[in-house]
């Protein structure tokens, strides 16, 4: 083979831009016993590539079945029916919680007073939030408007 043509065929691999068939040029030409001196330092490479091809696999892989714990499924899931039972009939025995109940008519508008203003400032982030998308969609119609024309 013509060693100018070997040496286009290995800038290309070095490139990433061999097809298979070329690969297999190299490789052929690699393992032959009439390689260039100045291409000697390839010859292992090579050789390895296509002593590693005919390689098999020969241990024996250890098919076990993967067991499910179902056993340790179905007791965890009881556990948490069980736990969950427990806290809700525990807090309605004997006593009810209070609820926020308040006999002083004025403490009772006060708390109002402070839940609906922390309301209140919670939904003010969310108004101030959407008037950057209002902006944003200004914003945005312009630049498309004005990239149509």
């Amino acid at each position: 083979m013509e060693l100018r043509t070997i040496e286009n065929l290995l800038e290309k691999y070095f490139d990433a831009a061999t097809s298979t068939a070329e690969e297999n040029i190299l490789k052929e030409y690699f393992s032959s016993s009439d390689v260039a001196p100045h291409l000697e330092q390839y010859k292992p490479m090579f050789g390895y590539f296509v002593k590693e091809a005919t390689q098999e696999f020969e241990k024996a892989v250890p098919l076990k079945p993967r067991r499910q714990n179902v056993k340790w499924l179905s007791i965890a899931a009881s556990l948490v029916v069980m736990f969950s039972l427990y806290a809700l009939f525990s807090n309605q025995s004997g006593h009810e919680r209070e609820l926020g109940t308040y006999e002083d008519p004025e403490i009772a508008f006060q708390e109002t007073q402070k839940a609906l203003n922390m309301l209140s400032n919670q939904v003010n982030v969310g108004v101030s939030g959407v008037e950057y998308l209002g902006e944003y969609e200004k914003s945005k119609n312009k630049i498309f408007k004005d990239s149509k024309k």
